[in-house]
């Protein structure tokens, strides 16, 4: 289980370390697609294996942020997200397994199936969930009353800060040693749903890391004042500058040898709204791949995929689609919970 960033980096190592908790590398595969009477091939890498108790490339991150909260000696784990968040559900369940409480301050969203489930899940994990939403002075004092004197590590959204970039570069540098080892072509393009950044701007800066040629399309999921070019690159530059300060062969340049494309055309009339596009792509993949995504996050970065695909202008490339949903089962139903006490009374309407 080789970390391809102490490799590289090797003093960077030395200076940051991790928790580990993700099965890595996850494996690359070649597929073959039916598309409008035609065969394509595309690869896939496979983070939905990355853990057995809940996967998905969120176990990247939290090696990093949990490793940080350990250092700190916090007692408590916090995290933002909305009632589906794959974040939140993973950060409670692994923070949880490492010793840690957890509270989870979660946000409405269009009603999705996996909500229900999402909240079930939380319940039975014994997350502590609060409602949160709201003007600013509302959203403050929610915090402070949840947070403050509660020894507590507060997670980004999504997990996406420098530490969860860092995460992805190794990710990076794995998928291109899994390149020289034969295991799959240098993909031409890497398509990921670009949610709150962090995944897509690690891999882009990993790839350029490894000298890779490959463009990463970062197909957006969220709204526009969470995810933009210019707040990835304010990302993608405040991480490189951390890491060299911490190890100074990190390149610092590295930004600039990034090669990143945004796509908004897959988003849809918001987050978690699905779009035809994303149910076909979501169809087609557990009908021939096998695999177990969702209409949110990566139905729609496959959807980017099966589009492509099907342009006579790129017509022979090779394109990896990065599936970032974990592929782990809840062990719970979307029914109503018998005890409702645990939640807030406003996200019962998600079991109706």
């Amino acid at each position: 289980m080789a970390d391809h960033l102490c490799q590289a980096y090797p003093l960077l190592c030395e200076r940051l370390q991790k928790t580990p908790l993700a099965r890595l590398p996850t494996r690359v595969e070649q597929h073959s697609v039916s598309l409008a009477n035609r065969r394509f091939n595309i690869a896939i890498k496979h983070d939905e294996t990355t853990s057995e108790l809940y996967g998905g490339n969120k176990i990247r991150k939290l090696e990093y942020l949990l490793r940080r909260a350990q250092e700190r000696r916090a007692r408590r784990i916090a995290t933002l997200g909305a009632v589906a968040s794959n974040h939140a559900l993973a950060t409670s369940l692994h923070a949880q397994k490492l010793g840690f409480e957890c509270t989870c301050l979660l946000s409405h969203q269009h009603k999705t199936p996996q909500a229900a489930r999402a909240l079930n899940m939380h319940l039975a994990a014994g997350t502590e969930v609060v409602r949160y939403g709201g003007e600013r002075a509302e959203r403050v004092t929610t915090m402070r009353r949840y947070l403050q004197g509660r020894d507590v590590s507060l997670l980004p959204m999504g997990g996406s800060n420098w530490l969860g970039v860092v995460a992805f570069i190794n990710a990076g540098l794995e998928l291109a040693a899994q390149v020289r080892a034969g295991e799959i072509p240098l993909p031409d393009r890497l398509y990921v749903a670009n949610g709150t950044m962090a995944t897509a701007a690690g891999l882009a800066l990993g790839l350029a890391a490894a000298g890779l040629e490959t463009e990463l399309q970062a197909v957006r999921v969220t709204h526009r004042h969470v995810a933009s070019p210019d707040a990835m690159r304010r990302l993608m530059t405040k991480t490189v500058l951390l890491m060299n300060r911490l190890d100074a062969d990190v390149p610092p340049d590295l930004v600039d040898m990034a090669r990143i494309r945004f796509r908004d055309e897959f988003f849809g009339d918001g987050y978690a709204h699905p779009t035809a596009a994303g149910e076909q792509a979501v169809a087609l993949d557990s009908q021939q791949l096998g695999l177990q995504l969702d209409s949110t996050y990566t139905g729609k970065a496959l959807a980017a995929v099966l589009h492509d695909l099907q342009q006579a202008e790129l017509d022979g490339q090779c394109m990896l689609f990065w599936n970032t949903y974990s592929g782990k089962s809840l062990p719970v139903t979307a029914h109503k919970p018998r005890d409702t006490s645990r939640l807030p009374a406003e996200f019962l309407r998600y079991f109706d």
